[in-house]
């Protein structure tokens, strides 16, 4: 049974507490505070419109591995034509918007709602949430953003209006997690479509072993950028 959590309340069970689904707890808040505290706990997130806010901590857990990203030769030839521009935290709102009414497989709806999408242009704000866009003939054709704290990258969701300008996007955050030496990407929930970029699932216990350590790293807090 998920714990119940009071609106002002950022008291956390232990994620190993979760539920055959993932399922942790369910209320609080939204908040800076909290919701740094949950992610440095692998904690997160996911919820409807008509819902409470419900926190998760799957078991497993779906995980990129930075040097384990499939660079496909066809992905790669994408990335070498310099068809897409790639820019880092320039336009944080309108990919989260877009990111919001994406249509996914299976799914009615979205999960990021008005509530989720003032939080997390918050946490952008504050220099914790960042984006990566890439734009063809100066138009936004995809992107993806999530949240960074210690050396790991938590993905929250990516959007693409042009065949692969999302891969595009994921490529050069790959690129740039291995230059600063990143030890995880968080992929939250298992996909084909992330599977075959390299993601892979992990037992709840070593990600969290993982998470660990690696968020008493300091954080990259501020405007990323390309360069």
């Amino acid at each position: 049974m998920p714990f119940y959590l009071t609106e002002d309340s950022d008291n956390f069970p232990t994620p190993l507490l979760g539920d055959e689904e993932g399922l942790l707890a369910f209320g609080g808040n939204l908040l800076p505070e909290s919701l740094i505290k949950a992610y440095s706990m692998g904690i997160f997130p996911w919820f409807a419109e008509e819902q409470p806010i419900l926190w998760w901590s799957p078991d497993p857990r779906m995980v990129l591995f930075p040097t384990e990203f499939k660079r496909h030769k066809n992905l790669r030839k994408t990335v070498d034509s310099r068809i897409f521009e790639v820019r880092f935290d320039t336009n944080f709102t309108n990919v989260i918007e877009n990111c919001s009414i994406s249509p996914r497989d299976g799914q009615d709806g979205t999960w990021i709602t008005d509530q989720m999408k003032d939080a997390y242009i918050l946490m952008h704000q504050l220099g914790y949430a960042h984006s990566v866009e890439t734009y063809f003939e100066g138009k936004l054709a995809g992107g993806l953003y999530g949240l960074s704290f210690g050396k790991m990258f938590f993905g929250e969701s990516m959007f693409h209006l042009q065949k692969d300008a999302s891969k595009v996007a994921l490529w050069h955050l790959v690129d740039k997690l291995v230059e600063w030496d990143f030890d995880l990407i968080d992929v939250q929930q298992e996909t084909e479509h992330l599977k075959s970029l390299g993601a892979r699932p992990i037992e709840r216990k070593s990600f969290l072993d993982l998470l660990e350590k690696s968020i008493k790293n300091e954080t990259r807090l501020g405007k990323w950028t390309k360069e």
